[in-house]
C-alpha cells in the first residue's frame, strides 16, 4: 500500500484497538526450530579505509548480484551505506547457515571485484558518520536523533550487527514458552554483548569499550532503544512500550515526514496528532522501535556485534543453541542468574565484554552449553569446528573479540584485516 492510500483510505485505530492489534500481530507462538539472520557490514575501499563509499556506490555492486541470492537471503541497505543480508528462513540451524554460506560466498566475491571490502568491526573505527541513503524516513529518522546529540546519527551510519531470529514458543508459560523464552533472551542479552563484542574502536582509537556500537545504541532515544519491561505478559508489555515510544516519523505523499516533538504514538491514537492515526501508521511505527529484543511474531535479537570472517557461524550458532535446545537453555538460564544481579548488566558487558568476572563466568558456562549442543542440533562439522574455535579462541580465555582487534591494531597499526576477507571470499 502507498503512502498515499495510507492517508486516504484506512481507518483510524484507537487506543484500545492498537494496544490489542500490538500484542495480537507482534507475539505468534510457535515451536521452537526455525532460524533466521541478519548481516549487516560496513563497506570500505580496500586501497583507502577513510574514504567514504555512498549507498549509491554500494547498491551499484549489489545490483550485479540479481534479484535473488543463491541461498534465497534478500539485500538492503542501511543510511551509511552499510550492506544487509537477510537470510531465508530456515528450517533449522544448519539449513540456514547453509543458505547463508552461499549468499556471502557470492556476494564478497562481487565486492571484492569491484575493489571493496566488509570490515571486520561492527562500528566504522576512521569515518565520521554521514547518511548517504536519501529516504524521507531516514531524514526524519535523523533529524529526530540529532535533537539528542550524537549517538544516533553514528547508530545509523557507523554501525553494524548480527541479528538472529528465532520462533516465539510455546503457549502457556511453561519450558519452551514464548513467556519463558522471552524472560531468558532479555537475562541473556548482557551475555551475548559480552561473548561477541567486536567494535573496541572509534575515530580512530580504543574507545575503551569493547562494544563501542552497543555504548551507542544504549545513548539513542530510550523510549524505543532501551528494553521491554519485564512481565508475565510479555504481548501487554509490548504493546504498552510500543504505544509509548515517541513517533519518529509520519509518512507522508507531501513533503517532510518530520512527527511533531515529544508526540507518543499513545498520543497520536488518541486523537492529538497532525492527522488520525492508521493501522498502517501503526505498522510502520514498530518497525522503528529497537529494543533489545524486539517481537515481530518471532523474535528478533538485536545486541550483537558484526563479527569477523566465519565467526558470524559461531554467532549465530551459540545463540540459536542457548534458546532452541533444552539442555543448552537450561545451562543459560542458570548461569545466568548473576549477570542479573549487577548494576547496569548491558553497560558492563558492552564496556568490559568477557574480562568481567561474572560475564565471563557466565559467557564460558553458556559457550559451553552451546557447544555441548551441536550435535543435538544437527550442526554440520564446519559449523562445530567454527564454534569450538571461537569457544577456544575467547570465551575459554576470558576474552572478546573486541581484544583481538586491539591486538591486531596494536601489532599492525591497522583497522582492516585482510586476512580475514579472505577467509569469507573462499
Amino acid at each position: 500500500m502507498s503512502v498515499s492510500e495510507v492517508e486516504r483510505d484506512s481507518p483510524a485505530v484507537s487506543e484500545t484497538d492498537a494496544e490489542m492489534y500490538v500484542a495480537s500481530v507482534c507475539f505468534k507462538t510457535g515451536p521452537p526450530g526455525a532460524v533466521g539472520v541478519e548481516i549487516e557490514r560496513i563497506v570500505h575501499d580496500v586501497s583507502d579505509v577513510r574514504r567514504p563509499v555512498p549507498a549509491a556506490e554500494v547498491r551499484i555492486v549489489a545490483a550485479e548480484l540479481g534479484s535473488e541470492l543463491p541461498g534465497g537471503g534478500a539485500v538492503t541497505f542501511e543510511p551509511g551505506g552499510q550492506f544487509e543480508v537477510s537470510s531465508a528462513c530456515g528450517a533449522d540451524l544448519s539449513s540456514v547457515i547453509d543458505a547463508v554460506r552461499a549468499d556471502l560466498r557470492v556476494t564478497d566475491q562481487y565486492f571484492d571485484d569491484a575493489g571493496l571490502s566488509f570490515s571486520s568491526l561492527a562500528l566504522d573505527p576512521v569515518r565520521p558518520p554521514v547518511r548517504t541513503l536519501d529516504h524521507p524516513r531516514y531524514t526524519a529518522m535523523e533529524a529526530h536523533f540529532d535533537r539528542a546529540g550524537q549517538a544516533g546519527r553514528t547508530m545509523m551510519c557507523s554501525t553494524a550487527s548480527l541479528q538472529v531470529c528465532l520462533e516465539a514458543g510455546l503457549p502457556g508459560n511453561g519450558p519452551g514458552s514464548a513467556v519463558q523464552r522471552w524472560q531468558r533472551l532479555h537475562r541473556l542479552a548482557p551475555v551475548l554483548v559480552a561473548l561477541f563484542a567486536n567494535s573496541p574502536f572509534h575515530q580512530g582509537a580504543p574507545s575503551g569499550w569493547q562494544s563501542t556500537r552497543q555504548a551507542v545504541w544504549l545513548g539513542i532515544d530510550p523510549s524505543r532503544a532501551s528494553p521491554v519491561q519485564d512481565s508475565a505478559d510479555p504481548p501487554a508489555a509490548w504493546a504498552r512500550y510500543a504505544l509509548d515510544a515517541s513517533v519518529l516519523c509520519i509518512p507522508s505523499s507531501r513533503g517532510s515526514w518530520e512527527a511533531p516533538h515529544g508526540l507518543t504514538m499513545r498520543a497520536w491514537v488518541r486523537g492529538h496528532g497532525p492527522r488520525p492515526a492508521t493501522y498502517e501508521d501503526l505498522h510502520y511505527h514498530l518497525s522503528t522501535l529497537f529494543p533489545f529484543i524486539r517481537p515481530r511474531g518471532f523474535l528478533e535479537i538485536r545486541v550483537i556485534d558484526a563479527q569477523a570472517g566465519s565467526d558470524w557461524e559461531a554467532a549465530a550458532a551459540i545463540t540459536t543453541a542457548l534458546v532452541d535446545d533444552e539442555q543448552a537453555a537450561d545451562i543459560a538460564a542458570d548461569a545466568c542468574s548473576p549477570v542479573a544481579a549487577l548494576p547496569d548488566a548491558m553497560m558492563i558487558a558492552a564496556r568490559d565484554g568477557l574480562a568481567n568476572p561474572v560475564l565471563g563466568s557466565a559467557g564460558l558456562s553458556c559457550a559451553d552449553a552451546a557447544l555441548a549442543a551441536m550435535d543435538r542440533m544437527k550442526a554440520d562439522a564446519g559449523t562445530k569446528a567454527t564454534v569450538e574455535a571461537f569457544v577456544e579462541q575467547y570465551a575459554a580465555r576470558n576474552r572478546s573479540p573486541a581484544d583481538q582487534r586491539i591486538d591486531d591494531w596494536r601489532r599492525t597499526g591497522s583497522f582492516s584485516d585482510p586476512a580475514q576477507r579472505k577467509e569469507n571470499v573462499g
